[in-house]
């Protein structure tokens, strides 16, 4: 099979100029659920399915599917597919979601030129709100394809504004019916690109994810009590900013720690950090800070959040502060299939394109479609690491080659025998 990297290209460079913004340096986007710029994106990608000669159906929280039935597959077989997303975070890449849609096109397309008769229907996905900026907080499409999340549940979540998602993708006209159910598929697999440099570091051009790290996000509040900064004495001080210091930097030594004896993929970051009052002659009356977790080994995150607990006793009795601990999000890790694993390892083999087995430090759709059917993760390089940036990029064979993994992997899939 020959993947058209031209043909990818142009896909890939027409879908970056809806929610186009001007930057100095790269190819930037601002690509938000239920906007003008989603309309946009939405309606080419369908028009693209349609010229492939695939059938296109919306369900009822604008989960996109494209469906190729050729006269070689039995209609109620099991269909394989593959996809991503097309939103972005604000001020984002060109790749981060689109590769993963316009790769699963592109894939169809080769097998269709090169006279593939597959035993099962091919389906080419775009998930809806998998960046969570302005509904939810992510994955959001795939987690009601997977029953994770019920249509009603999903469609009443509201923005800043209180727009319900309901009423984004139907002024959009991309309100659907029905629910895609990620369960009914035979297997499903995604090309993403890595946002890491491992790939580009190997100088190879595709990597096989082995797992998808668990996450968990954590909420916390340290209250001590706000006074002139000048006028109080320092052993009369209740400064929240000084507790929550002392927390990030617990935080970090517990990952490093955790690092250094279990598991080096091991990860903390407090990301996020208001302080109130915000005055320069106010000492901070109460901090509120979130905490991201991840690793491959659930082991490593509880033991993470435990050392943040506590650390947050300590801090209570030590700087006389009040503090409270939440875990909104618990996402424990998810092993990619063998089966789709194999499939990936054979087609970079017959396609003599060489691959890197490595896990996934981010969360992607795939988590959870993962939970109920077999899946696996395709990653392409990403320049010096860099995503959800303007600066994002991968290089256009780098695309080219690893969908041709993808091609070949589908191809295999979608074999009666697998």
């Amino acid at each position: 099979m020959q993947v058209r990297e031209q043909r990818l290209r142009r896909d890939i460079e027409a879908n970056a100029a809806f929610g186009s913004v001007a930057v100095e340096n790269g190819h930037g986007r601002t690509v938000l659920t239920g906007t003008e710029a989603d309309r946009e994106a939405r309606e080419y990608f369908c028009e693209r399915l349609r010229d492939a000669g695939l059938d296109v159906r919306v369900d009822g929280v604008g989960n996109i599917v494209g469906r190729w039935t050729p006269e070689s597959a039995d209609p109620d077989a099991a269909a394989v597919a593959a996809g991503s997303h097309l939103d972005s975070v604000p001020e984002g890449g060109i790749f981060d979601g689109p590769l993963g849609v316009y790769s699963a096109l592109e894939a169809v397309r080769a097998m269709q030129d090169a006279g593939v008769e597959p035993a099962r229907p091919v389906e080419v996905v775009c998930f809806t709100e998998e960046e969570g900026q302005r509904f939810d907080g992510g994955l959001l499409g795939s987690a009601v394809a997977a029953g994770e999340m019920s249509l009603e549940t999903a469609l009443a979540l509201e923005d800043e504004s209180g727009v319900t998602l309901e009423a984004a993708l139907d002024d959009i006209g991309f309100l659907g019916e029905g629910r895609v159910a990620a369960d009914e598929w035979h297997a499903w697999l995604e090309l993403h690109i890595e946002q890491s440099e491992r790939l580009e570091d190997a100088g190879i051009p595709a990597g096989i994810v082995t797992t998808i790290t668990g996450l968990s996000r954590c909420a916390i509040e340290i209250t001590g009590e706000a006074n002139h900064a000048g006028s109080t004495l320092m052993d009369d001080r209740s400064d929240a900013l000084a507790g929550a210091s002392e927390f990030v930097l617990d935080v970090e030594r517990a990952a490093r720690e955790r690092v250094e004896a279990e598991s080096d993929t091991a990860v903390a970051t407090v990301g996020k950090l208001d302080v109130g009052p915000g005055a320069p002659n106010v000492i901070p009356g109460r901090a509120e800070l979130t905490l991201d977790v991840r690793d491959i080994e659930q082991e490593s995150i509880e033991y993470v959040v435990d050392r943040a607990k506590r650390s947050l006793d300590s801090i209570e009795t030590e700087r006389d502060v009040t503090t409270a601990f939440e875990r909104p999000w618990n996402r424990h890790p998810v092993p990619m299939s063998d089966r789709c694993r194999t499939a990936l390892e054979a087609a970079g083999e017959t396609a003599n394109i060489d691959t890197l087995s490595l896990h996934s430090g981010a969360a992607h759709d795939t988590m959870h479609v993962a939970n109920v059917t077999d899946a696996g993760l395709l990653f392409a390089p990403s320049r010096d690491g860099i995503s959800h940036n303007p600066l994002e990029w991968t290089e256009w064979e780098d695309c080219a080659a690893s969908t041709r993994v993808l091609a070949g992997a589908l191809t295999r899939l979608a074999d009666a025998d697998e």
